[in-house]
């Protein structure tokens, strides 16, 4: 099953290409495709809705009340790092380079020297001349590089350390010769088939051109970029996919939502503060014949795992964890506790997700950060105050978190598979 993960992060480079991989792979697990803009009159029980880069799929009780319980699971398709700028041409002595801006809290210094290549959306204009059409861009040759400076010009990085001015010394290198005018443009636009002048637009990022792999003397550790949070967004896809929802004894819907957005505050259309969740929720309940009163009776009777990565304890760097709550790679997903809220777990929720890894034979790790290191938040609360869902935040433990290229255990995405499906069916 773990090449099946690798699989999964190696065809998506960006949110786009994660969000389709995962409708892909819905679909040939028996759900049926709906757009945002059709007729929801009779939705299918087992659907999907693609939304750029985010993706909301169900599984519903053939029959049963039109607002049944529901189990839900969101991750999140988008990770840090260096996308494209809307005029990205530039370049000083002798160099062509591509103007780039650092998206979320990326670990900069682990995009340098790596062979890099370009993958995103690109907006064309429409056929005849009308709208615009937006294409999936992905090109894996090696385009770019961000060359650190030499050490022999850099004498005290060695005692003081590595410092980035994300400005000035994250500009990727591409070409030789005085910079062009339009020159990615023209790249993109060759790439794509299209005249240059129907390139309208681009979210477009970079990419480490290094395949994802099992590392380790016994090929007991997954090497790959974007495992946060695609790890998590595989698991859910999986245990969804091994769902029975009209085998319970109590119809339960199960519903998985991978949002775009995470990494930098979720405030977007296709982002965990924004409404897709919500209205995809109304539209399936009124569509069985519901009212939105039935939608608010259900929600609190529901239950969210809020799915995203979590820190091992770092063997350099033990002291920077909490001592009572080491984190082990391969030992079992990780149930993520904040007294101020940064996750949204409850005693009940905790308890909830514990008997659903017991059911799935899965040991179970809980993760507390330390007092003098802030942790990280997750759509856990967003979603949890914006719905009123019930929540449990829980993760796969790895380390490098937000670099290039993460690690983590080979054992783990496996066991998550297990204790997210016995979470959808509870």
């Amino acid at each position: 099953m773990i090449g099946d993960l690798l699989a999964f992060l190696d065809a998506s480079p960006t949110p786009y290409h994660a969000a389709a991989e995962a409708a892909r792979r819905a679909a040939e697990a028996g759900s049926v495709a709906v757009g945002l803009t059709d007729d929801w009159s009779a939705p299918p029980p087992q659907g999907h809705v693609l939304a750029d880069g985010a993706l909301i799929a169900w599984r519903l009780p053939a029959a049963g009340p039109p607002a049944p319980r529901l189990r839900l699971v969101g991750a999140h398709t988008d990770s840090p790092g260096l996308r494209i700028k809307p005029q990205p041409d530039t370049g000083a002595a002798g160099w062509r380079q591509v103007g780039v801006e650092v998206y979320g809290g990326a670990l900069v210094n682990s995009w340098l020297d790596r062979d890099l290549g370009l993958a995103g959306r690109v907006a064309v204009t429409g056929e005849g001349g009308r709208g615009v059409e937006t294409h999936l861009l992905r090109i894996d040759r090696p385009l770019l590089r961000v060359p650190q400076l030499a050490i022999h010009l850099d004498r005290d990085v060695t005692a003081n350390g590595l410092k980035l001015d994300r400005q000035r010394h994250l500009t990727p290198v591409w070409d030789l010769g005085a910079p062009q005018v339009d020159g990615f443009r023209d790249t993109v636009a060759a790439e794509l088939g299209v005249h240059p002048h129907a390139v309208r637009g681009w979210d477009v990022m970079v990419h480490d051109l290094v395949p994802p792999a099992l590392v380790g003397a016994r090929g007991s550790l997954v090497s790959s970029g974007r495992l946060d949070d695609l790890c998590c967004c595989w698991a859910g896809l999986r245990a969804l996919a091994a769902t029975e929802v009209d085998s319970a004894e109590e119809p339960v819907g199960a519903v998985l939502a991978l949002f775009d957005h995470e990494e930098v505050g979720s405030t977007s259309t296709r982002g965990a503060a924004g409404p897709l969740l919500a209205d995809v929720l109304e539209r399936l309940v009124t569509a069985r014949g519901g009212t939105r009163d039935d939608l608010l009776r259900c929600l609190p009777r529901s239950a969210l795992a809020s799915a995203d990565m979590a820190h091992a304890t770092h063997p350099n760097y033990p002291e920077r964890h909490e001592p009572g709550h080491w984190i082990a790679v391969d030992g079992g997903p990780v149930i993520k506790i904040n007294a101020n809220q940064r996750y949204a777990t409850e005693a009940a929720t905790q308890g909830a997700f514990e008997m659903a890894c017991e059911r799935a034979g899965v040991p179970v790790q809980h993760f507390v950060g330390h007092n003098e290191m802030p942790c990280g938040s997750t759509i856990g609360p967003i979603s949890a105050s914006g719905l009123g869902l019930p929540t449990v935040d829980v993760g796969v433990a790895q380390l490098a978190m937000h670099s290039a290229r993460e690690l983590c255990g080979a054992e783990d995405p496996v066991r998550m598979v297990a204790a997210l499906t016995e979470w959808f069916a509870s």
